[in-house]
């Protein structure tokens, strides 16, 4: 039987508008990149905008946008994956722990990327780390959506709609 709950805001409006506004920019930049030069370094401006709004947010924002609510210790990630490996993990408000370091890895990848792109012609070195960059940046991400996909299976909660809406349902197993 599935536990009475109360819809609680979790994701505030500019995380969730970063969010959705990254993703359309990310997908500008890949499907740019070979055909559409101006419009792929447009993309990687605006990537950096949103990223850098970001990185100020995750200090002064809302309490589930704050790095300090979701970035956890080694050994507290650990024994996350450990829980979810097993199918027994917490289902978290916010980012879980391995969540949490995703999207600080997604955020300084793609930080990556746009930088190794605006130095591309002061040597070729720039090229091929930002084509690095950016193939690793989108293995990252497909991982991120099959993770959002398996939690919301695990949980039973529809994760891409509350990144929509910004409610999840408090439950009171929740961490």
């Amino acid at each position: 039987m599935r536990e009475a709950h109360q819809d609680i805001r979790v994701w505030d409006p500019f995380v969730r508008f970063f969010h959705w506004s990254l993703l359309l920019a990310y997908l500008v930049a890949w499907i740019s990149a070979e055909e559409w030069a101006s419009l792929h370094e447009q993309s990687g401006y605006y990537i950096m905008v949103l990223i850098g709004l970001r990185l100020v947010w995750g200090l002064v924002g809302s309490r589930y946008a704050l790095f300090s609510d979701f970035l956890a210790g080694p050994r507290v990630t650990i024994a996350y994956l450990r829980a979810l490996a097993g199918r027994r993990a917490a289902r978290y408000l916010g980012h879980n722990p391995a969540g949490g370091w995703m999207i600080m890895a997604l955020l300084f990848s793609l930080l990556g990327v746009a930088i190794s792109g605006l130095l591309i012609g002061a040597d070729g070195v720039w090229e091929e780390l930002h084509e690095g960059l950016a193939a690793l940046s989108l293995t990252m991400v497909v991982v991120h959506v099959i993770a959002v996909l398996l939690a919301s299976a695990l949980h039973e909660e529809n994760l891409i709609g509350a990144m929509l809406s910004g409610t999840k349902p408090r439950r009171g197993s929740d961490v």
